[in-house]
């Protein structure tokens, strides 16, 4: 009989960079039309689309056996001790990463800090996490949740909205102003304790892990293969960052060797001409699915 790891994934903002990400550690899922229990190659593997502000609650609840949502999701469900914290991967709907759940006001509001919100109303969908942020810097407010289009609120139905930005580009884009970070969140990989105590899954899960983790690392770094001659060869090394040490091959002609290596993406557009400068032939770079340290 197959595992059947129920596995949340989240529905939303986040669906097709989870998707992606998946793709790339070797999982192919695949989402037919409106059903949220989507196709995937792996018989062992029963993936779920859920909404992400669900999943810690399922996952806590046993449910699920495992899923991927946003720490601030896990702290609103107050779940954070009531799962266990697989893995930490930074990925977002943007690809930047990590997303700050803020406290904004509309740029002509006199409230300039957290205390100027006494009295006031706030709009949020996060209001667990937005009340003990308040009570905590001893301020009283009315915090209701919001059920969606959060900016739109300000200033007419409510005097702030506390929101989750990855850039600030909408919140800017709808003349609002930010008072105040409340946290920063990134996705987690998070698992039931009960299903982490079976060892079957947890093996299960500890892989899924492993290789997302891989291709999240995979996609900041490319691989380079070069030629060198013999006597290029230190001068060539001197120049070229590496994960370790560099393979280095012979080549059918005794002067010559093959190197390769994997760099980070953004250093390539500068490090090829000094690599050519240095001496390197027959440069080719290719891109990577996944890289396990």
């Amino acid at each position: 009989m197959a595992l059947q790891l129920r596995f949340g994934i989240p529905k939303g903002s986040l669906q097709e960079s989870t998707l992606r990400l998946f793709r790339l550690a070797g999982w192919e899922i695949q989402v037919e039309g409106r059903s949220h229990f989507p196709r995937v190659n792996d018989p062992d593997l029963q993936p779920i689309l859920l909404r992400a502000q669900e999943i810690p609650r399922y996952v806590a609840e046993g449910v699920l056996d495992a899923g991927l949502t946003g720490w601030d999701q896990v702290l609103e469900n107050e779940a954070q001790d009531r799962v266990v914290l697989v893995s930490e991967l930074v990925y977002s709907k943007q690809g930047l990463g990590q997303v700050r759940l803020v406290i904004a006001v509309h740029e002509q509001s006199p409230i300039q800090n957290v205390k100027d919100l006494n009295g006031k109303r706030i709009a949020t969908e996060l209001p667990n996490v937005v009340k003990k942020f308040l009570r905590e810097r001893g301020v009283e407010a009315t915090v209701e949740f919001s059920w969606g289009s959060t900016e739109a609120k300000v200033p007419d139905l409510v005097d702030a909205i506390a929101d989750v930005t990855e850039t600030g580009a909408t919140l800017r884009a709808a003349n609002l102003r930010i008072v105040e970070t409340i946290l920063e969140s990134t996705t987690r990989l998070i698992a039931n304790p009960v299903a982490w105590a079976n060892e079957a899954k947890r093996q299960k899960i500890q892989d899924i892990a492993l290789l997302l983790e891989g291709a999240l690392r995979a996609q900041q770094k490319v691989g380079l293969k070069l030629n060198v001659q013999r006597k290029d060869l230190e001068k060539v090394l001197s120049v070229l960052p590496a994960m370790k040490a560099p393979t280095i091959s012979p080549l059918a002609d005794e002067d010559w060797v093959a190197i390769e290596v994997i760099v980070d993406e953004v250093s390539v557009r500068s490090l090829i001409p000094l690599l050519k400068g240095a001496g390197a032939q027959d440069i080719i770079e290719y891109p990577l699915n996944k890289v396990i340290p």
